[in-house]
């Protein structure tokens, strides 16, 4: 299909708003960027265009159901919500848009989804993943700052402040903080899947993240047969991407540049 540089897919039941930036995904190397568990299409702001401008393939940006413009979902969500998206929505999504060749670039919940989605999926057209701010493992800290938001959210203008970024914001902010907080996730684990990633995988944590220790890198280090390359940026929290985005675009770059095919190989 070909695409307008913004609009709505539908996959399943779901309307989901994305962006394009670039090429079309049929005809060039394309980037995939799968956001946060709060996260949605305007919420990555101009690291997107950005992204586009340092690496010069297509740029795709999407909102999962429940965030941004999409279709909401119902609540409570499944305690196994990245494992869905990854397995049965994302196959889908990247069908439609017609991928040829690329990487996928998830950020904290959108990070766990492209591992799961590596693990889960022989994809002879993914040529990498990039994972900033991963969770592999449910930690105390994660809990405990996800906690602290839910307070936050009930007593303060939170709620207000992100309504910018969602249609439905308590759907959006339910789904993903009801999951998280619920005892039965302290099970969650994707480890699993780490030993099945076939693809180059590269690593952005802060060392100041809020909402997970180093532990969740190593386990990476660890678990994965593929090539891991790690990043440990100082003075920087759960969002890289915002708080330093010179230094993640230069990562993702070089990532991109040592990765994709180059145009001529596309003909």
């Amino acid at each position: 299909m070909q695409l307008s540089s913004n609009g709505f897919l539908t996959i399943d039941s779901s309307e989901l708003e994305y962006r394009l930036i670039g090429p079309q995904p049929s005809r060039a190397p394309c980037i995939v960027l799968l956001h946060e568990g709060l996260g949605s299409v305007g919420l990555w702001g101009d690291f997107a265009d950005k992204l586009q401008a340092a690496t010069g393939a297509s740029v795709f940006v999407y909102s999962r159901a429940g965030y941004g413009a999409s279709s909401p979902v119902a609540l409570p969500r499944p305690l196994d919500y990245m494992q869905r998206e990854a397995r049965d929505v994302l196959p889908k999504l990247l069908d439609q848009i017609g991928f040829q060749r690329g990487l996928l670039v998830g950020h904290s919940d959108g990070a766990s989804i492209a591992a799961i989605y590596a693990g889960s999926h022989a994809d002879h057209r993914l040529d990498g993943i990039v994972l900033i701010a991963p969770h592999v493992i449910v930690e105390d800290v994660s809990v405990t700052s996800i906690a602290a938001i839910k307070t936050a959210y009930e007593t303060t203008d939170l709620r207000a402040k992100l309504s910018r970024w969602h249609k439905d914001v308590d759907n959006a902010f339910h789904g993903w903080n009801g999951a998280w907080l619920d005892p039965a996730f302290r099970a969650w684990d994707i480890t699993g899947e780490l030993a099945y990633i076939r693809v180059p995988v590269t690593v952005i944590q802060g060392v100041d993240d809020q909402y997970g220790t180093v532990r969740q890198v190593e386990i990476i280090q660890e678990e994965c047969y593929c090539p891991v390359e790690v990043t440990m940026l100082p003075r920087t929290g759960h969002s890289p991407h915002r708080e330093a985005p010179e230094a993640t675009l230069r990562v993702i770059a070089e990532f991109a540049a040592a990765t994709l095919p180059s145009p001529a190989s596309q003909t």
